[in-house]
């Protein structure tokens, strides 16, 4: 059974909770994760005065999804930063793509879920997880989210993201705060999660 991991990240936020949710999926026997990047829209020259050079860098190992890696898994979790609320351009184009997976009802019955992240406490992390399941509802994916089992959501004694909806991590105005260990277990919950819905589904 594989649950496809597919992110964007431009300063490697997201995608270190990608890394999370990949090793709670293979955490739960019978699971394998594989983790897929979307293409990038900006070029080379725009990145580097965004100063995302090093992260890109970081992350260039990792394959860019195609759309019939989607077709074939089991179970899809999409992990985006946030963008004024919604999920980011360079994951909406890819989404946007996905068209004939529609048509042929590809993607109908698998397990979607979402990951987010964004710059401050309140910075949109729950509605872009709730308006990116729009796109999974119209493919007829079964949406899971982060439950109540894990804890760390309910923490009060120090700032951070997740909510039952998904995991999410706050970066920071200046993008210098990286997921916490709280919020890194939430992804890693969220996968395991994800993997053991998936597998009763497909047996």
């Amino acid at each position: 059974m594989t649950v496809l991991i597919v992110y964007y990240s431009m300063y490697g936020h997201i995608y270190r909770m990608a890394q999370a949710a990949a090793e709670g999926v293979v955490s739960m026997e019978g699971a394998e994760a594989i983790l897929r990047r979307v293409p990038e829209t900006l070029s080379t020259d725009v990145l580097d005065k965004m100063g995302a050079t090093e992260a890109q860098k970081e992350q260039a190992g990792i394959p860019v999804c195609t759309l019939d890696e989607l077709a074939e898994a089991d179970a899809v979790i999409f992990a985006t930063p946030t963008r004024f609320g919604n999920m980011c351009a360079q994951m909406r184009q890819f989404l946007d793509a996905t068209g004939k997976l529609w048509v042929k009802g590809a993607l109908v019955g698998k397990v979607g879920s979402v990951m987010t992240s964004s710059g401050t406490q309140h910075g949109g992390q729950e509605s872009t997880i709730l308006t990116f399941h729009v796109t999974l509802l119209h493919h007829g994916m079964v949406i899971v989210g982060l439950p109540y089992t894990f804890a760390g959501q309910s923490s009060s004694d120090q700032i951070t993201g997740c909510s039952p909806y998904g995991a999410s991590t706050i970066a920071g105005g200046d993008g210098s705060r990286f997921p916490s260990d709280n919020e890194l277990s939430g992804a890693r919950y969220q996968g395991r999660h994800v993997a053991a819905i998936a597998l009763k589904l497909t047996r």
